[in-house]
């Protein structure tokens, strides 16, 4: 949820999954706590057995209903631009499906890499394999892989989590918004 607000996009989507199935799901709930794989949320609300086929029901909703109804944070653009101009890569590293998390990008017309269905652990060994020298994150577990990879961690409480978990899990700086970003490229490239 870094550069995008995906949250109108996962509600309407698990609105038609639970309809669909006959699934009671808080969506308000899910919606609170964004971050962990997919697989994990819908253990909540599925029997185990019934896990895989509801995550392949929620991908191949996804493009349809959730694309459409997620937009750029304030300040994501020139977030990107100001790593871009200091000579730095930008790409997004994220638990969501890769190919939905492409299909964002594409329609938000922003030319970005993206590693896609990686979460904690799994992050930290992207950033070691790619040399990553710092990462925006909106979440603790953001900040976990950071922290095990040796990255600066960059905290933005856009998602789930607050300023204070943020810190509190390591964040080498908080910034307020997207826009603190920008003000913070260049002294990281200094």
């Amino acid at each position: 949820m870094t550069l995008v607000d995906s949250r109108p996009g996962i509600g309407a989507t698990y609105r038609a999954l639970a309809a669909e199935t006959g699934t009671p799901i808080d969506v308000d709930l899910v919606t609170s706590r964004l971050g962990p794989p997919l697989e994990h949320e819908l253990a909540n609300w599925f029997a185990a057995e019934d896990v895989p086929a509801a995550a392949d029901r929620y991908r191949a909703l996804y493009p349809e209903l959730a694309i459409p109804r997620v937009e750029l944070l304030p300040g994501a653009r020139e977030a990107v631009q100001a790593v871009l101009d200091a000579g730095g890569e930008a790409f997004v590293v994220t638990g969501k499906n890769t190919h939905n998390a492409r299909l964002h990008l594409q329609r938000l017309d922003v030319e970005l890499d993206v590693v896609g269905d990686v979460w904690r652990e799994g992050k930290a060994d992207v950033f070691r394999e790619r040399g990553v020298a710092a990462y925006v994150g909106d979440h603790v577990h953001d900040m976990d892989a950071c922290r095990s990879a040796d990255v600066v961690g960059i905290a933005v409480p856009t998602g789930p989590c607050t300023a204070e978990e943020l810190r509190a899990a390591g964040a080498t700086h908080v910034v307020p918004d997207l826009h603190g970003v920008v003000d913070l490229v260049p002294s990281l490239t200094a």
